[in-house]
């Protein structure tokens, strides 16, 4: 069995339709496309050999993503550039790879250093929209914290530690657009819909979430500045 020699770090969108797929089955369809471009791939020791691969934080369900990413160990060295393009020919479009390059053997694993996320998340509604949805967030931040129930169960998050920044509202033809970056850890990270819904409602506003993209993933400095992955 071959040893994994190289790291291919691939990233990828997640659109249309198959922004509903779950997380395992985007890791199933990127390895069919892996496969079916004749990548050189390693897999695994032990009784159930896999491809050794590694994703990214998961998207929830129905959330898009523009630049999502995995990492692929292979045995051999393929020029990034030939490894993107035998990808892109024979993966959807909605879930197809843009940018590839490799990173050391054994740096830090995506799902370990991505620790920010930042969101657009796009409002439906009229031209008051915007401005509400600005007071209310501002209401939100200024309290510090948010209860956010889900599956019947509550969950209190501090404003401070959640979010790297106070979100921004853009006005858009028929409502608004929220740019939210939150952290995530291990006890997870607040939904920016859930964060949307709750100024909304807070702002008795006849308005609807239309839809929810992760622009991108990042890691943190201690300084408080981001870094690419």
């Amino acid at each position: 069995m071959s040893e994994p020699r190289f790291r291919l770090r691939v990233t990828y969108r997640k659109t249309g339709m198959l922004r509903f797929l779950s997380h395992l089955e985007t890791v199933r369809a990127c390895e069919r496309s892996i496969r079916r471009a004749g990548l050189p791939y390693a897999v695994t020791h032990g009784f159930n050999p896999h491809m050794r691969i590694a994703f990214g934080p998961a998207l929830p369900v129905g959330t898009a993503g523009l630049a999502e990413m995995y990492d692929l160990w292979v045995t051999q060295h393929v020029p990034a550039t030939e490894a993107l393009a035998r990808l892109a020919a024979v993966t959807r479009e909605e879930i197809r790879p843009h940018a590839a390059r490799y990173v050391p053997l054994h740096a830090p694993s995506l799902a370990a250093a991505a620790d920010v996320a930042h969101y657009e998340v796009v409002v439906s509604g009229n031209a008051e929209v915007p401005e509400a949805l600005r007071r209310a967030l501002d209401s939100i931040v200024a309290s510090g914290e948010l209860t956010v129930e889900h599956k019947g169960t509550q969950k209190v998050f501090e404003i401070a530690a959640t979010l790297l920044k106070e979100p921004v509202v853009r006005s858009s033809d028929g409502g608004a657009v929220v740019e939210v970056a939150t952290r995530m850890g291990e006890k997870g990270s607040l939904r920016p819909d859930a964060l949307v819904k709750a100024a909304l409602s807070l702002a008795d506003e006849d308005a609807v979430v239309a839809s929810v993209t992760r622009v991108r993933l990042a890691a943190s400095s201690h300084d408080g500045s981001e870094s690419s992955l």
